[in-house]
C-alpha cells in the first residue's frame, strides 16, 4: 500500500503478532469469532467452549440488575457500552453503594487477555475474574454472598429455564453456568473494526488524516516509547493467543505516584505488591489496551487523570508531582518507576496529532452493535 507511515508501525504490529508460530491446544468450536483475516483465534478454556447458546444466555444475564443481591446493579451498571465497557467515573460504586477503588476497566478483547483486572499476575481467566464482583465482600460490588440462593431462584423463570437448556443441556441452573454463560458474553465482545483497522489491514489510506498519520509515526518513536507498554494488534503487552504464549509481564509503575522514599503508592492500592509482596511490584498496574481509549475516561488505575491531553502531559512529565495532600510526592523520582518512563518534549502540534491517532482506535460498531447491547424484552 501507499501510506508513508504504514511501513513502520505495521514491523512493530507483526512483531507481537507472528513471531510466536508455536500453537499450544486450543478447544477447537463453531463459534463465529468474526475476527479479521489472518488474526489469531483468542485461547478458551477447554472446560467451557464458546457457543453462540452460551454468548446469547450471557448477554442477557450481563444486563439483568437481578444478579445483585438487591437487584440494583447489573454487569452492564459499570461496562457500559457507550464507553466500550468501561464507565466515566473516576471509580464504581457497588451495590450497597460502596465505593470501589479502582476504576471500570474497559471490556475490550479481553479474550485476548493475559490477565484480568488492573493488577493481578496470577488471574488468567475470566472465569475466575468473575467471582470477584460477583461474591467480593471488601469492596461489596454485586453482593450476592449471603444471598446466594434468593439470587440463584430469580434465574429460574420459564424464560431462563430455556436459554439455560439451549445453553447447558441437561444441566441444572448454577452459579457455575452463570459464569460461564458471563464468561463466554465477555469473550465475545471483539473490536476490530476502527478507523486504524482499515488503514493497517483494509489498505485505505484514507481511512487516518494527515494528523492521524503523523500521529501513528509518534506513537510508534523512540521518541514516545508508547508501543513499548502499548504494542501488539491490541495496544497492549496483555496479550494471549493462540500463536502466543509467551508471558510478557505486562505490569508497570508510571510514576502517578511517590508518597514517600521507597516508591510507595497510596496504601488504598499498591498495585502488584497486593499479589505478590515483593517490593519492586509497588505501585505496578498491567498497561490497558488503548483501542477506544476516546471514550474510557478517566484514565488510570484511579481514574485520577481526567482527559487524553493530561495523560500526554503526564506521561511528557515523566511521571507526576504532586505537591501537597495526603499523596503529596514527586512520582518522576520514583526508584520503583518503568524505564519507559522518561519523559519527553512535545510540541501542540505534535499533542494534537497523537490525540488524532489514539481516536483513530475508536470503533464506532463495536460501540453501537445491537448484538452486544441489552435483549429487547418480550413484549408478550
Amino acid at each position: 500500500m501507499s501510506g508513508k507511515y504504514f511501513i513502520s508501525a505495521i514491523i512493530i504490529l507483526s512483531f507481537q503478532f507472528f513471531l510466536y508460530g508455536c500453537e499450544p491446544k486450543v478447544e477447537k468450536t463453531e463459534f463465529n469469532w468474526q475476527l479479521r483475516d489472518g488474526f489469531p483465534r483468542p485461547q478458551t478454556p477447554v472446560s467451557n467452549p464458546m457457543t453462540n447458546a452460551k454468548v446469547e444466555l450471557g448477554r442477557k444475564i450481563f444486563y439483568d440488575k437481578n444478579l445483585s443481591f438487591n437487584q440494583t446493579q447489573s454487569c452492564a451498571t459499570c461496562h457500559q457500552q457507550i464507553f466500550a465497557f468501561a464507565e466515566n467515573l473516576q471509580t464504581s460504586v457497588g451495590s450497597s453503594g460502596e465505593k470501589i477503588r479502582r476504576n471500570s476497566p474497559a471490556l475490550v478483547n479481553i479474550a485476548y487477555n493475559k490477565t484480568l483486572t488492573w493488577a493481578h499476575s496470577g488471574l488468567d481467566t475470566i472465569e475466575r475474574q468473575l467471582l470477584i464482583p460477583m461474591f467480593g465482600e471488601n469492596p461489596v460490588e454485586l453482593g450476592i454472598s449471603g444471598h446466594e440462593e434468593i439470587v440463584l431462584s430469580r434465574f429460574k423463570s420459564d424464560e431462563y429455564q430455556k436459554l439455560f437448556e439451549s445453553a447447558f443441556p441437561e444441566e441444572d441452573i448454577s452459579f457455575e453456568l452463570i459464569v460461564k454463560s458471563l464468561a463466554s458474553f465477555v469473550r465475545s465482545l471483539v473490536s476490530l473494526d476502527s478507523p486504524f483497522d482499515h488503514y493497517a489491514y483494509d489498505g485505505d489510506d484514507s481511512a487516518l488524516s494527515e494528523s492521524a498519520l503523523r500521529g501513528m509515526n509518534l506513537f510508534f518513536s523512540e521518541k514516545l516509547e508508547c508501543h513499548h507498554c502499548h504494542g501488539g494488534f491490541n495496544f497492549t503487552q496483555s496479550t494471549f493467543h493462540e500463536k502466543q504464549i509467551l508471558d510478557r509481564k505486562p505490569f508497570h509503575n508510571t510514576g502517578l505516584y511517590n508518597v514517600s522514599v521507597k516508591g510507595d503508592y497510596p496504601a488504598v492500592d499498591n498495585g502488584l505488591y497486593e499479589i505478590t509482596l515483593n517490593d519492586s511490584d509497588k505501585g505496578k498496574f498491567r498497561a490497558p489496551t488503548l483501542r477506544n481509549i476516546e471514550v474510557t475516561a478517566p484514565y488510570m488505575h484511579d481514574g485520577s487523570i481526567a482527559t487524553l491531553e493530561q495523560v500526554i502531559d503526564f506521561y511528557a512529565a515523566g511521571g507526576r508531582n504532586i505537591d501537597s495532600g495526603n499523596y503529596q510526592g514527586d512520582g518522576r523520582n520514583n526508584p520503583l518507576k518503568s524505564p519507559f518512563i522518561k519523559g519527553f518534549e512535545i510540541s501542540e502540534q505534535e499533542k494534537s496529532d497523537l490525540i488524532n491517532f489514539l481516536k483513530s482506535l475508536t470503533d464506532q460498531n463495536f460501540l453501537t452493535n445491537k448484538k452486544y447491547s441489552e435483549p429487547v424484552k418480550d413484549s408478550s
